[in-house]
């Protein structure tokens, strides 16, 4: 496999997993009824959207194309947050854990390609993933921060 090929790979799993949190923030912003947390939610759509097109873009700098949608473990987990978020009493609360649990999930994916040492990224590739992966924590702070005052 051809290293830019290796480095595209690694990309588009990414934007899969950008295409998730999209559909799956989107999703979430729809079932909670508390405004600041709804503000939130719509706010991470939007940064998941960029995140999409400045990968995409990336992807296409390499000389391949960029995946078109999400993934069905992606799929799953929104099914899983339909059904919980009917289930339990404080809806807004379960979707933030969703919510953490999926940023969670990103940073390794970011973190696992920002720390493999059998692929040097070029410099533009690393700081617009650096850049994504700070802002994923940022949410992932916010969020748990949100968790703690509507438990």
């Amino acid at each position: 496999m051809k290293y830019t090929e290796k480095i595209s790979n690694k990309l588009n799993e990414l934007l899969e997993k950008t295409y998730d949190a999209e559909k799956g923030y989107k999703l979430a912003a729809e079932k909670v009824e508390v405004p600041a947390v709804k503000e939130f939610l719509n706010d991470k759509v939007k940064q998941r959207y960029t995140f999409g097109h400045e990968l995409k873009t990336e992807i296409r700098e390499y000389g391949e194309l960029p995946d078109k949608g999400g993934s069905f473990k992606g799929d799953l987990h929104r099914t899983w947050m339909n059904l919980t978020s009917t289930l339990t009493g404080n809806e807004t609360e379960r979707i933030l854990e969703e919510v953490e649990r999926g940023e969670k999930a990103s940073l390794e994916q970011y973190d696992e390609i920002l720390d493999d040492k059998e692929m040097t990224l070029p410099p533009s590739t690393e700081q617009l993933l650096r850049s994504q992966r700070n802002a994923i924590q940022a949410a992932l702070n916010t969020s748990k921060m949100y968790e703690s005052i509507v438990s």
